[in-house]
């Protein structure tokens, strides 16, 4: 696991993006990027639509969507994707889980396959102050594959600011399970706030474990963490100092 302290908040989403645009620009002969949601990628995304970058040999696979909701539904991961980046950007072709199926257990395993069939060169990642990844709650198998799961109390909570009230914030979603995302070839993960800093400081300097799930990473080969002074408050201070070198040496490049 490699780490990033950035000197200013507002450089994180400028930093990550430049991060995803290398691994991009290296692959002209095509790739899939996997994507998130929630509040952590919004600046991320914002700096991909200034750009001009030509995306259409990249397939974009989103990690999860809300069980219920259709993908017009205001609050849906699709439609969160539309307006954060989809309508401004052009990709080869771009997928989300469909939320509102018949049969989620079905939709689970047809996404699964999909995603197996491409393959993921990059991931973006946030991270739950539970240190949840994607909608992989504590007490997830390292080895979930695509499934659907019961969001926990503090995730709704974290989530509500995105609904009128927390009762309608859906009770189930469709993720990517922590195996599929551990199949990624890279996985970029971003964290701001001293929201994250706990499940930050567990996921670099703990011990593997399912009770938060983001601890898995270090098991990865390929892994970059870009951090706010905030998020990376509760690191050691050899880990800080390391982190901050690096992301000096990156803007020197």
């Amino acid at each position: 696991m490699k780490w990033m302290i950035v000197e200013k908040g507002e450089e994180l989403a400028q930093v990550a993006y430049q991060f995803l645009k290398q691994e991009i620009e290296r692959h002209p002969e095509g790739l899939t990027v996997g994507l998130a949601t929630g509040s952590s990628p919004v600046g991320v995304y914002e700096e991909w639509r200034k750009d001009s970058l030509d995306c259409r040999h990249v397939t974009t696979v989103n990690l999860d969507e809300y069980v219920g909701l259709s993908p017009e539904h205001p609050q849906s991961y699709h439609t969160f994707m539309q307006e954060h980046l989809f309508k401004d950007v052009a990709f080869k072709e771009s997928f989300v889980p469909i939320g509102n199926t018949e049969d989620s257990a079905q939709e689970s395993k047809r996404y699964e396959a999909l995603v197996r069939e491409r393959g993921i060169d990059i991931q973006l990642l946030g991270i739950g102050a539970n240190g949840h990844i994607a909608f992989n709650e504590p007490g997830t198998p390292f080895d979930a594959k695509t499934h659907v799961t019961e969001l926990t109390e503090s995730t709704r909570e974290a989530n509500k600011r995105f609904f009128d009230r927390l009762e309608e914030v859906p009770t189930k979603a469709i993720t990517m399970g922590i195996g599929t995302i551990m199949e990624a070839k890279k996985i970029l993960l971003v964290a701001s706030s001293e929201r994250k800093a706990e499940a930050v400081r567990d996921m670099m300097e703990g011990i593997a474990t399912t009770d938060c799930p983001a601890t898995v990473l270090k098991r990865h080969a390929d892994v970059m963490v870009i951090l706010d002074e905030e998020a990376a408050s509760l690191l050691s201070d050899d880990a800080k100092r390391t982190g901050r070198a690096a992301y000096l040496n990156f803007m020197k490049v």
